[in-house]
């Protein structure tokens, strides 16, 4: 399996509610610099949270790219989602190459628990940083971790 890990752009400080922030132009920007590490990439899906920001990070990052399928909002992909429960939708949905869209600190614990089967130290993800890792599973600690872009 090939997974991709993006954290959102950089969004806006404040709005009605942590779901509403929007991103920046700068954001927009760092997105669309993480998205030329993807091209032509056989992803069979894009996975975002419904946040908007990560919703306009899933949505330039698919129009840079034009693949076929368009972008899954899923609710366990929000900043307070689960790294089991992301794990477990992954190995149900048997994906060979997907990228996830999300949020701090999710992303951070995500790739720590994948590449080293704990969160004791999360991996740094900043604004649009887009993390690869490669392995059999999508199970704790048996994932490699390929390459961290950061803008």
């Amino acid at each position: 399996m090939k997974l991709w890990i993006l954290r959102h752009g950089e969004a806006e400080p404040r709005a009605d509610s942590d779901a509403d922030r929007r991103l920046t132009a700068h954001g927009r920007d760092q997105v669309l610099h993480s998205a030329a590490h993807l091209r032509g990439l056989p992803l069979q899906a894009i996975l975002a949270s419904p946040y908007v920001r990560a919703q306009q990070t899933a949505a330039l990052v698919h129009g840079a790219l034009s693949p076929a399928e368009a972008v899954i909002t899923v609710d366990w992909l929000t900043p307070d989602g689960e790294v089991d429960q992301v794990i477990a939708e992954l190995e149900r949905l048997g994906l060979e190459e997907v990228l996830l869209v999300s949020h701090q600190p999710l992303v951070g614990n995500l790739v720590a628990v994948l590449q080293h089967g704990h969160r004791q130290h999360p991996t740094a993800m900043g604004t649009a940083s887009l993390a690869q890792l490669e392995g059999d599973w999508p199970l704790p600690g048996l994932m490699t971790l390929k390459a961290i872009h950061h803008c």
